[in-house]
């Protein structure tokens, strides 16, 4: 199925298998690269599932599964992709598992190699052992960065009972315990091509690589899906603790400020994310009366920013600052946001064609498209719809979310400072 976006200039090609793989093509014209990414609706909050019975894993399993697919019994994958010209690489975040890689040339082969390596998991216990000691290394190398440790004292202080307080890649007392076994139920579970989206975006043609997917999934069988259920957590809207406090040695403490939010799936969850983004660019971005008032008091600088985090199960704003006036940020910024919102028309409209004008410019990268794309389609949403989304934002929009969103019960503040 053809599906055209005039306002973003896009015609992308959108497909469903027969095992229930999602497939999405889209050619860009003159592009040197292709880029493909091959991702799967299963991160680090889920711990917990159901199959046959329900199923506990230790934190931090996704992540390590991420890094065994890429051994197999006749080598590692990442050598078969340099062979073949191409840069692979894989992430685990919160909520999905993304395999990919780039190349100007041998696509055909290099597709085949992401499709064939995600879909035939081979571990050992004695591979599973080895890598513990390779994981463990990354999770001390990730507790001595105070950026951190900051960004998930603030989750931590937030959520209550939610896994997105638990560190992406789990402890070095967790990996411990995943066997080889755990690794091939969770491939089971969460691998099956029903749950996960193919999404290849160059100078293709695009029929011809919807022939060659096809084929390649032909020649395979699948089981039937076996996930039947994830964990729903009960998480207050309330944050869990109102400050948490780290120590470490730094030069200049690092603040953030977190306002938990109700979050929204699919295509709401998108228009939320992007009333939220427009909101904290009309009150914080550097043309904001706002900024140039803290920034002639000394308290921000170039260091600050503001970040929106949306997933089907969790949202939350952040405010980020290195400095040495931690007390004096927090109030002045809590203060500024208990306020009443005075915004305009005129301002909204300026943000509007600010937000539009770097989304069309992000467009031209390949990387950039089939990343977010893929991380929207997982949860029912259309990156390609935004320029439209964001038209029918209104002023209200910003004013209801500016009510919901900056109360004092839903405040955390993470802080790093030396002992």
């Amino acid at each position: 199925m053809r599906v055209e976006f005039p306002h973003v200039g896009e015609t992308l090609h959108h497909t469903v298998l027969d095992n229930g793989l999602t497939v999405y093509l889209l050619k860009k014209v003159g592009y040197e690269k292709t880029y493909a990414t091959f991702t799967t609706k299963y991160g680090s909050i889920d711990r917990r599932f159901k199959t046959e019975e329900w199923v506990d894993v230790p934190d931090g399993i996704a992540h390590f599964l991420e890094h065994k697919m890429f051994e197999k019994e006749d080598g590692d994958v990442f050598q078969k992709f340099g062979r073949f010209g191409a840069s692979a690489n894989a992430f685990t975040s919160f909520t999905r598992t993304a395999y990919l890689f780039g190349a100007t040339s041998n696509v055909e082969a290099n597709l085949t190699t992401l499709i064939d390596f995600v879909q035939a998991p081979y571990f050992t216990e004695a591979s599973v052992e080895k890598e513990k000691g390779i994981i463990g290394q990354e999770i001390q190398m990730y507790q001595d960065n105070p950026g951190w440790r900051l960004y998930f004292g603030l989750i931590g202080a937030m959520y209550a009972e939610h896994p997105v307080n638990i560190d992406i890649a789990g402890t070095i007392e967790s990996i411990g315990k995943i066997t080889a076994d755990d690794l091939y139920t969770c491939h089971r579970a969460f691998y099956h091509p029903s749950n996960m989206v193919l999404f290849v975006v160059g100078n293709i043609d695009p029929e011809g690589v919807l022939e060659q997917i096809k084929a390649n999934q032909a020649a395979k069988t699948f089981e039937a899906p076996v996930l039947t259920a994830r964990e729903q957590i009960e998480e207050p809207e309330a944050v869990h603790q109102s400050e948490r406090i780290i120590e470490m040695d730094v030069s200049v403490p690092k603040v953030m400020i977190g306002y938990k939010d109700t979050p929204r799936a699919g295509a709401a969850g998108m228009k939320q994310e992007l009333i939220v983004e427009l909101l904290l660019h009309s009150l914080f971005d550097t043309t904001a009366p706002l900024y140039a008032e803290l920034y002639a008091e000394g308290l921000i600088d170039d260091a600050f920013s503001f970040d929106y985090t949306s997933e089907d199960t969790f949202a939350f704003a952040a405010l980020s600052m290195e400095t040495p006036h931690v007390d004096t940020f927090v109030s002045r910024i809590t203060a500024a946001l208990e306020r009443p919102l005075n915004l305009d028309e005129a301002t909204l409209d300026r943000k509007k064609r600010m937000m539009k004008g770097q989304f069309l410019k992000a467009l031209n990268s390949p990387e950039f498209i089939a990343n977010q794309f893929s991380r929207y389609a997982l949860s029912g949403g259309n990156m390609f719809e935004m320029p439209d989304v964001i038209d029918e934002i209104t002023l209200d929009d910003l004013y209801e979310a500016y009510g919901r969103l900056f109360q004092s019960d839903k405040r955390a503040v993470s802080i790093v400072k030396k002992p």
